[in-house]
């Protein structure tokens, strides 16, 4: 027999329902870490632990805050998942940040989980069942007490009926790794480590991968599944991965590891199909989540479900990732969507975009463009790169944001990586990989977005490079139009052209 395909649960609920002592209860981990935590008795990060389940089947659990403080951290946490676990307390049943989880798990499209009813030891939890199939129609509902016992076990068995009924993920040696980032951390003895959900593809030891959107490479020393050592890790589990020649500093919560040719770039714009619990108005500054990201963004209509966000800072998606769209003030969520092209181009509306939006959705395959006319013929595609200039786009790549100068290297090869794309000039006598570009682009505008303004020693201080490298950073920033010199300073331009 097959053994299941791994999967994330995440719980969900209003503050003071119970979710961590529920997940004590069925787990035996408080996932409570932080001393703030246990002092005031509310859970503040994401916590972690292994659940078993009746069959021997163990699902990796996510807990989240209840706060409302907390909903972005709780958004980081729910965009893993595979299914729910929602609690309402049966002394007060719905509360407000009960249906704002439910509707992040709405946008996320995540509709298969089960009901909770805490606390049935100190008040009856019939009507908060009922208020809770109201809510959550699809989902079974078990009355619970953290405290007793009573329904640990009945709950543990409705979990594994939800658990069958769940999708798995994108597995194997085909799909490429992707793992959104929600920890980094560094152990005396071991370097650096990061831990999030496996999304796709296959986690194991030696393999090369890249943090994305900044596009540093590293190499996976080691992996970990709840703490202990594995081989490889299948998607739908919460890994830390071991990454060998990163500072735990260069890689924070919001990157994502991936490896493979079809594992995603960073992005500043999305088109995606939209599902609006409160529509906001045409043009509206938003909060963009995806993975464990949370990003500025103008919401720019395209008609009907369809709109482009246009990011003030890079994502890493893919087709058919769920985004959820919260507002920036004051923070609620407004709905999510669908991430249709993860790189368009910047446009507006128009009736041939539309029509292949709706093909997108759909999941239908891009139609074969019409042939040139024979006056016209299209140029040719640029001849397939040599092993030479893959090996020097490697070298660049790894060298980031200081390239070597090119008197040190091949003109040829730099030649034929220009023509693919793979690189721009920095400066006179230099060249920078595409992927480190974004990522200094990313941190200018982050930077601007802190400090109304970057300057050459504030990016320098930043970035930890040199004055030299700094200045022609943002002068290659200037001809991309991302960037306006004002005096010693830069600032963004109004409709930066941004990657």
């Amino acid at each position: 027999m097959a053994e299941p395909p791994p999967l994330t649960l995440g719980t969900a609920g209003h503050i003071d329902h119970g979710k961590t002592a529920l997940v004590r209860a069925l787990t035996g981990v408080d996932t409570d870490r932080l001393p703030e935590e246990r002092e005031r008795g509310i859970s503040i990060e994401l916590g972690y632990a292994a659940l078993a389940l009746p069959s021997g089947r163990r699902l990796s659990l996510i807990d989240v805050p209840g706060h409302e403080r907390f909903v972005r951290t709780m958004v980081a946490g729910a965009t893993g998942v595979d299914l729910f676990l929602m609690v309402i307390a049966a002394d007060d049943g719905v509360m407000p940040q009960t249906l704002e989880h439910a509707a992040v798990l709405a946008a996320l499209g995540v509709d298969i989980g089960v009901v909770a009813i805490t606390k049935a030891d100190l008040a009856d939890p019939a009507p908060a069942a009922e208020q809770a199939r109201e809510l959550l129609p699809a989902a079974e509902v078990v009355a619970v007490s953290a405290r007793t016992g009573e329904g640990i076990d009945a709950l543990r068995a409705a979990l594994e009926r939800a658990a069958d009924r769940a999708p798995e993920r994108a597995a194997g040696a085909g799909a490429p790794l992707r793992l959104h980032v929600d920890r980094a951390f560094s152990i005396r003895g071991a370097g650096t480590v990061v831990t999030g959900t496996l999304w796709s593809g296959t986690a194991e030891a030696g393999a090369q991968v890249t943090v994305l959107p900044e596009g540093r490479r590293a190499r996976v020393r080691a992996v970990q599944v709840h703490d202990d050592p594995v081989a490889s890790a299948a998607a739908g589990q919460r890994v830390a991965l071991n990454l060998a020649g990163l500072a735990a500093d260069e890689v924070r919560r919001g990157d994502v590891v991936v490896s493979g040719e079809d594992a995603g770039a960073a992005s500043f714009r999305v088109d995606a199909a939209m599902t609006w619990v409160q529509r906001p108005e045409p043009g509206a500054r938003v909060a963009v989540h995806h993975g464990t990201r949370e990003v500025p963004a103008r919401l720019v209509e395209l008609g009907g479900r369809f709109a482009q966000l246009r990011l003030e800072q890079p994502l890493v998606p893919a087709g058919g990732d769920r985004l959820v769209i919260r507002s920036l003030a004051p923070p609620g969520t407004l709905g999510g969507g669908v991430v249709l092209d993860p790189a368009p181009s910047r446009h507006g509306p128009s009736r041939d975009l539309l029509a292949r939006l709706a093909r997108l959705e759909r999941g239908e395959s891009e139609p074969e463009p019409a042939a040139a006319p024979q006056a016209d013929p299209a140029p040719a595609a640029p001849a397939p790169l040599a092993p030479s200039a893959l090996e020097l786009e490697e070298r660049l790549r790894a060298a980031g944001h200081e390239p070597p100068p090119d008197a040190e290297l091949d003109a040829g090869d730099l030649a034929a990586l220009r023509k693919h794309g793979r690189i721009v000039r920095l400066g006179a006598s230099a060249h920078l990989h595409a992927d480190a570009l974004a990522g200094v682009q990313a941190r200018v505008i982050a930077l601007v977005e802190r400090d109304g303004e970057v300057t050459i020693a504030s990016l320098r201080d930043d970035l930890q490079t040199s004055r030299r490298y700094a200045q022609a950073l943002l002068e290659r920033l200037d001809a991309e139009r991302v960037t306006l010199r004002v005096g010693e300073a830069r600032r963004l331009r109004s409709r930066p052209n941004r990657r």
